[in-house]
């Protein structure tokens, strides 16, 4: 009886893990639908404290003529550029942060899906800063599909683009 009751255990273990298995799997292969992970997802209200020390950043970035930070902040479409189509497609604009700074905003659309931004449109973003002699430029606006660092994104209207 009790060689029963072991091998049954065991049957039951072992089922348990390959579902948990399974579901890691799952979980793996539908990650870049889940939402963001805590620490890189956009407030769910735009607060304006998150919003005035991300644009400060920025400006420092500018000064410094620093590169490669991962930034966030809100601006208003200032102007709408066409698509790069030089290798990886991109969507461009430039954005006016409530200073009065401007960033060129270079979204991957390979990657991601395009924000329907208009001129006038305010939106919120995360990625990367670089600098040049105009204000800067970010991208990397899109979720990593190799899973291998932190991604970023843009808020329009409501909707997350990554």
């Amino acid at each position: 009886m009790s060689e029963r009751w072991y091998d049954s255990r065991a049957r039951q273990l072992a089922l348990m893990l390959a579902v948990l298995a399974l579901l890691y799997g799952i979980v793996k292969l539908l990650q870049p639908l889940l939402p963001v992970p805590t620490g890189e997802s956009p407030a769910t209200s735009s607060s304006e404290e998150i919003i005035r020390a991300g644009e400060q950043q920025i400006i420092e970035a500018y000064e410094t003529r620093a590169s490669g930070l991962m930034v966030g902040a809100a601006g208003t479409v200032d102007r709408i550029l066409p698509d790069d189509e030089e290798g990886d497609r991109h969507q461009r604009f430039i954005l006016r942060l409530e200073s009065g700074h401007t960033l060129l905003i270079s979204h991957n659309i390979d990657i991601a899906p395009r924000a329907p931004v208009a001129l006038g449109d305010s939106l919120e973003f995360r990625g990367q800063y670089e600098w040049n002699e105009r204000g800067g430029v970010v991208h990397w606006t899109h979720r990593d599909p190799d899973g291998n660092r932190p991604g970023g994104w843009i808020r329009h209207g409501g909707t997350l683009y990554r």
